[in-house]
Formats: C-alpha cells, structure tokens, sequence
C-alpha cells in the first residue's frame, strides 16, 4: 500500500484517535486542577510524539536485529489495528472509578495507550520500512497528526459539552468501521504478498 503524506497523516490521526480519546482525558484529569490541564495534556502529546519520532528512527534497526521482515509487520500491524478497532466499534464495559490512579497522570494511560498504542507504534514502523526515503515525510505527518491532537484534546471540555457523549461514542465507533477496513485491507495485502513468496 503506497501512503502519501495526506493518507499517511489521515490514517494517524484515525489510529491516534483525538475524539475518541477526549472521554479518556477527562475522566484522567478530573482529578488536576483545570489552570494545570492544558499543560498536563500538552506534555503528554509531547511524550507521545517523541516516542513515536523513535520508533520512526529506530524500528528498522529494531526489525532487523530481531530478523523481522515487512511481511511479518504488515500483517502484526493488522492484527493489532484490527483488535483495536474492534475494541472502538463494540466498546469494553467502564472500568470502576476506583481503578484509577489518583493524582496527575503521567505518561500512562495517555501519552502510552491512548495516543501512542501498539497501533500507532506499529504503523509509523510499517511506513519507514515501505519507503526509508520518505522517512521526513512520515516525520512531517506525524507532527501534523500530534498537533491535531492537542488542538482536540486542549478543547476536549467544550467539545464534549457541545456534542455530548453520545455523539462522541457514535463518532468514534464510526472511526472504529473505517480502521477495521483498513486493518483487513493490511491484512489481505500481508496475505498477498506471502502468497507470492511460496
């Protein structure tokens, strides 16, 4: 699959999933002082973004120490970008007040699941091993698709205001039907390719 640097930042930002991700924020944040909020979900955008940069730098090195091919990432990723899309379209019950920790978030769960996922690390590492030349490309795309990010995230409170619940889950569910599409599209091109090998 040949991504440009507009389909490579649209399938970011539907991976990273900002919308779907404003209920997770707020409910983490309930708990910090609202003046500290913007600076929480900004250094965790930040995190989230410097992690991915790295994999986007080394996962290559990463892929060949390990003796992985671009087959077996191409259909590692689908798998995974499959499981999580499902997890968007039928939803896991809440989890109980209690379970979260009380205090400021750091890093986990926002920086590391919620934006950058197994997901998200797998498919900045599937777009430098198609095209390494590009690989400033994908830099400028993933900026692009951090940067959206903190924009929805910094107005997450209106936005869940304005819409409400309801159309935030149906929104993120409707993101979760395009990713599982893209998921076995990864997948029947992983089949393809190791069909062409035998």
């Amino acid at each position: 699959m040949a991504y440009t640097f507009v389909s490579a930042t649209i399938l970011l930002l539907l991976i990273t999933d900002p919308v779907g991700n404003i209920p997770i924020f707020a409910n983490a944040l309930k708990a910090v002082p609202a003046e500290r909020r913007p600076r929480v979900i900004l250094r965790e955008v930040l995190i989230a973004f410097l992690l991915l940069l790295a994999f986007m730098f080394v996962g290559d090195g990463f892929l060949r120490v390990m003796n992985l091919s671009q087959l077996s990432l191409q259909v590692a990723g689908g798998v995974v970008l499959f499981l999580i899309a499902i997890r968007m379209v039928f939803p896991p019950p809440p989890r109980p007040a209690g379970d979260e920790p009380a205090g400021e978030p750091l890093i986990v769960p926002l920086a590391v699941p919620a934006l950058a996922g197994p997901s998200a690390l797998a498919t900045v590492m599937l777009l430098v091993s198609q095209a390494p030349e590009r690989r400033w490309e994908w830099v400028g795309a993933l900026s692009v698709t951090m940067a959206a990010c903190a924009v929805v995230l910094l107005l997450a409170e209106r936005v869940q205001r304005l819409v409400g619940t309801r159309v935030l889950l149906a929104v993120e569910r409707l993101i979760g039907l395009i990713l599982v599409a893209l998921a076995v599209e990864m997948l029947l091109r992983g089949a393809r390719l190791f069909l062409q090998q035998i």
